[in-house]
């Protein structure tokens, strides 16, 4: 089962979407970290721009607020956005350099990790480099 929620966005009047879904190991706030991190990223969410607030996102998603504070609080140790008291929660401009960084170091590792099963398996690099296109294009 999912729950697909739309929120409409008053700066741009654009639309966000948040997926969320049951059928996952990964939990809640995780999904909603994941995918604000990946909407900033790619430049769906500008810098200086409102997010809805944490009330309005847990309504919406029905979920626990605390779920959804998690989740900020992840996106702002990132530095994702910034909350203000009183004023609410905006992308910030800081850290995606450092995001996409990490991003590749973590890629890195597991590309190590699969040359390392290849030659002691005797899996051809040519083989190797075919599956990461196969599943780099599958997503």
């Amino acid at each position: 089962m999912y729950l697909y929620i739309k929120y409409i966005k008053v700066q741009r009047e654009g639309i966000v979407d948040i997926i969320i879904s049951s059928n996952t190991n990964m939990p809640i706030y995780e999904q909603i970290t994941s995918q604000m991190k990946g909407m900033i990223m790619r430049r769906e969410l500008e810098a200086g721009e409102a997010i809805p607030s944490m009330r309005a996102m847990a309504k919406a998603l029905h979920i626990s607020v605390i779920t959804v504070q998690r989740a900020y609080e992840d996106l702002q140790r990132d530095g994702f956005i910034e909350t203000t008291v009183g004023r609410g929660s905006f992308v910030s401009a800081r850290n995606k350099d450092f995001y996409q960084e990490e991003q590749q170091r973590r890629a890195e590792e597991h590309l190590q990790q699969a040359a390392q099963i290849g030659r002691s398996c005797g899996i051809g690099v040519e083989k190797l480099a075919e599956l990461l296109k196969l599943f780099y294009e599958e997503a």
